[in-house]
């Protein structure tokens, strides 16, 4: 069995110690959607199960690349794109899929009642959410990767208004109770402002009887806006019962690592990461705070020039794992050659993998280079 493949069975735990888990004449293994039928005995491994065996790789930034893509309308932000192009959002599944991914997470982020109401599609609530579901169930099983319901911050939540937390629970335990009936495996709450919120998400999942992972936004510089430092807001999550805690959004890995190190110091639970692929500095910590040459934000649809490459990614992905973080991962602005990067620096051989550059293959680049091309090539290194 070749190591992709043996990945893919070790995902659906078909790994035998000898022989080869392919049905008898099988001729091998496609590379295309129906690879899956050429495996047997898929036994899928919980979230925790997964954790416990080494690091989980995931892919988000969903909605910025299907807003670069033109099928979401940058400002709202609403995942309106389930419903009116759902071939696109399944496509984008698969690159990830493809690219190395383990999680397969449902397109909700956004898809809560305040924000429908915005774009003037809260009757379309219960669909888009059911459907986002349905959508990454159908590519997870593709590939024996786990399908995970998906909350976010509500911009409704207000601390000093104790009326509102009443509001995000009921968002949450909608969303949360149509993507519990779809089927999930576990629960990402990510990019929490607010301790408080974050909380809420906790006490939703874990009354609907799943696996959180609840991630903090760290747009701030060391707190959260109700005044918790990150690790003190993640022991304390970690403590209601959230099993894998940390951070995601607005910082790039130079900026995210940092405060990561604090809290796999600060608990005992798995920990998440997942940056946005920009580069970040002390001097523009986030990429809300990164701005053009001439001093133009650059937030949300001006980012392109800051972008890191797959190379970054990969260093990335290497050290978070050093620090011990279990949970590594990319948010707002990933791609998928940046996952396929990430993957291969975490020693795995993907799918995707079979279309590695191989730069020795380019005529300018291989050692041998042609001596009607050679006569050129100061013209490729000036």
């Amino acid at each position: 069995m070749g190591r992709v493949q043996a990945q893919l069975a070790l995902q659906r735990g078909t790994v035998t110690t000898s022989g080869d888990s392919r049905r008898p004449g099988s001729a091998g293994f496609s590379e295309g959607v129906g690879f899956v039928s050429e495996l047997e005995g898929r036994v899928s491994l919980s979230i925790m199960e997964r954790l416990g065996t080494g690091t989980v790789l995931g892919a988000e930034g969903y909605v910025f690349e299907l807003e670069r893509r033109g099928y979401i309308k940058a400002g709202p932000f609403v995942p309106e794109v389930v419903l009116d192009y759902p071939d696109a959002v399944r496509e984008l599944h698969r690159e990830f899929l493809r690219a190395g991914a383990d999680v397969m997470v449902a397109l909700t982020y956004y898809a809560h009642r305040e924000k429908l109401r915005d774009v003037g599609r809260e009757g379309d609530l219960e669909a888009m959410n059911r459907a986002a579901v349905r959508i990454a169930r159908e590519v997870a099983a593709e590939g024996g990767a786990l399908v995970a319901g998906n909350v976010c911050n509500t911009w409704a939540y207000d601390p000093d208004n104790p009326a509102t937390a009443g509001t995000v629970r009921a968002m949450y335990a909608e969303q949360l109770g149509w993507a519990v009936e779809e089927g999930v495996d576990f629960v990402i709450s990510e990019t929490n402002d607010y301790l408080g919120e974050a909380l809420i998400a906790v006490e939703v999942i874990r009354d609907l009887g799943l696996p959180a992972m609840v991630t903090l936004a760290p747009t701030q510089p060391d707190q959260t806006r109700d005044g918790y430092g990150y690790a003190e807001a993640c022991r304390i999550l970690a403590a209601e019962g959230a099993q894998v805690v940390g951070l995601n959004c607005d910082r790039g890995p130079l900026t995210m690592l940092p405060l990561v190190a604090d809290i796999r110091e600060a608990v005992d639970c798995a920990v998440a990461v997942q940056p946005v692929p920009y580069r970040t500095g002390a001097a523009a910590p986030t990429m809300e705070t990164l701005r053009s040459a001439d001093g133009e934000r650059a937030f949300p649809i001006a980012l392109d020039s800051f972008t890191c490459t797959r190379f970054e990614m990969a260093q990335f992905a290497s050290q978070a794992r050093e620090l011990g973080v279990n949970y590594v991962g990319i948010c707002c602005g990933a791609g998928p050659h940046h996952v396929r990067a990430m993957a291969e620096a975490l020693g795995r051989e993907v799918l995707a993998s079979k279309y590695s550059p191989s730069m020795d293959l380019h005529p300018m680049f291989r050692a041998d280079v042609a001596a009607k091309d050679a006569a050129f090539l100061h013209s490729w290194t000036a």
